[in-house]
């Protein structure tokens, strides 16, 4: 076990980030933050903010010297990054596994090898894949395979021309090609594992996003009980089949009434927000004990919650002049919780914020997070 006071290392300097350094602080640890932006979020909080590039060796030496153990909250660190890093401090999660999670070519073939649930898809390295895809999985979707996330990265295609020209928009990179399925509705499992094997799931939750980006998670997911388990038991496989440590994010499809992986996130999750008020242990709690070897805490939730996410398109007026919302609508609700980034620049689609809003009644917290959502200024006529 690595016990208080130790030094724990953190590469990536975003939200994600910053919820694990104060998790890691509320838990007696201190904790170095590897980013290169100098505001970056988590970097402003920690003991020591390295700013420095992920592949800078000179700092990687620094915290393997300084840190006890070295985790990420951020799927595009280098696998090389970790690997280095792995020779000289225990680092989790590992670089095999991030080094699938962070290519949607090497996830779908993970999924598909291991016989889990996923859809049809084609990886696409030239053109000539692209005109040798099947017709079947038209209309699609066309996802670079490096660095996409939040929507970014991503083209709908009607047919093959249309996904050619997407292919060169993206400048001829390697991609998939996946067919775009009739959604009833879309869902998440967050759960964490440690060395041993043990691991432990959160309830599931149930995600609405806007113009890609996750906008509302629904905890607990409005879904049969059967599919929750069976999301469960795959996210479960998932992180055995990887030999996965740490805190880990799968996303789900459900479409008639069957569960596919979307896509897997080797770090804590946005749909795992509000884990930090509904549940005896956060997700971020869990990070941190995997990563020190201690007892992994108890997933329950004491409460029903819904979280929202606040973008930065907020911050503006509808004439596009800066300006910081109006909190005390938020802050006039009781069992709402609001969470802060501290980044230092809004702009739209940006996520700067959160909140979330707990009860135990379902249906009424369901309410009051949507009342709360349009009072701050969210217009569902944007989706």
């Amino acid at each position: 076990m690595i016990l208080p006071p130790a030094t724990l290392g953190m590469l990536g300097g975003g939200q994600l980030g910053r919820f694990f350094v104060s998790a890691a602080h509320e838990m007696g640890y201190k904790v170095w933050v590897l980013d290169p932006d100098p505001n970056s979020p988590a970097g402003l909080i920690a003991d020591r903010h390295v700013a420095a590039a992920y592949d800078d060796y000179a700092a990687l030496d620094e915290m393997a010297q300084g840190c006890a153990a070295v985790t990420t909250e951020f799927e595009n660190v280098p696998a090389t990054t970790l690997d280095y890093l792995a020779k000289f401090v225990p680092v989790h999660p590992s670089a095999s596994a991030v080094a699938v999670c962070q290519n949607r070519v090497a996830e779908k073939t993970f999924l598909a090898d291991n016989g889990l649930p996923h859809g049809p898809f084609a990886v696409i390295r030239c053109e000539e894949n692209v005109r040798d895809a099947d017709e079947a999985l038209f209309p699609a979707v066309l996802k670079v395979a490096r660095f996409g996330y939040d929507g970014k990265g991503q083209a709908r295609v009607a047919n093959r021309e249309e996904a050619l020209h997407a292919f060169h928009q993206f400048g001829g990179e390697s991609c998939v090609l996946e067919k775009m399925l009739k959604l009833d509705s879309e869902m998440s499992v967050v759960l964490a594992r440690d060395e041993a094997g043990a691991v432990r799931c959160f309830p599931a939750g149930e995600n609405s996003h806007r113009h890609g980006i996750l906008d509302v998670t629904i905890m607990p997911a409005r879904i049969e009980p059967v599919l929750a388990e069976r999301a469960r038991d795959v996210a479960q496989a998932i992180a055995e089949r990887l030999d996965y440590v740490g805190t880990l994010g799968v996303e789900f499809f459900v479409c008639g009434g069957q569960l596919f992986v979307n896509e897997m996130a080797p770090r804590p999750h946005n749909s795992g927000h509000h884990t930090i008020d509904a549940c005896v242990t956060s997700q971020y709690e869990q990070q941190v004990k995997a990563l020190c070897g201690l007892p992994l805490g108890e997933p329950r939730a004491h409460s029903a919650a819904v979280m929202v996410n606040l973008l930065g398109e907020l911050w503006y007026d509808d004439n596009g002049d800066y300006r910081e919302p109006d909190w005390s609508v938020l802050q006039a609700i009781p069992n709402l919780r609001l969470h802060l980034y501290a980044k230092h620049h809004a702009r739209p689609g940006r996520k700067m914020g959160h909140f979330t809003v707990i009860g135990e009644d379902a249906a009424q917290v369901l309410a009051t997070a949507m009342q709360a959502r349009a009072a701050i200024g969210i217009r569902d006529d944007e989706h």
